[in-house]
């Protein structure tokens, strides 16, 4: 039987709902959906593109505290509340994620909590 191992850190926004900020199961690490929160105020910082930052500085923050960089992450899943966002995404993501890139979805929502305009969650798998 595995053993599931729960995922906290300060540098990234409390969970504001009924749920962790990351499970790890064996060697995966299940990150939830990270809004542009700060983790500090716990305010939604101004702008898409703060936003986008934001979701990838709590990502970064969530693997980190379970033992892993961005380069773990294996999928990652993205909604966006206007997909004219897409490019601005590609663009920033590609300052966080470099080749080989994780597999990805981005998906169009018609809202996201505390008016987010950007969220992302990822799966992280860790060596041994």
């Amino acid at each position: 039987m595995m053993t599931r191992t729960i995922i906290s850190t300060p540098h990234a926004p409390a969970a504001i709902g009924t749920y962790s900020q990351a499970v790890r199961v064996g060697d995966t690490v299940y990150i939830s959906g990270q809004l542009g929160l700060d983790p500090a105020t716990m305010k939604m910082v101004d702008g898409i593109d703060a936003q986008i930052v934001r979701v990838f500085e709590n990502l970064k923050a969530v693997a980190e505290a379970a033992g892993g960089t961005l380069a773990d992450v294996v999928k990652l899943n993205v909604y966006l509340t206007d997909l004219v966002n897409f490019t601005t995404f590609n663009e920033v993501m590609a300052c966080y994620f470099f080749e080989p890139f994780p597999a990805r979805a981005a998906v169009g929502v018609a809202a996201l909590p505390r008016g987010a305009l950007v969220e992302a969650d990822a799966v992280m798998v860790l060596d041994g």
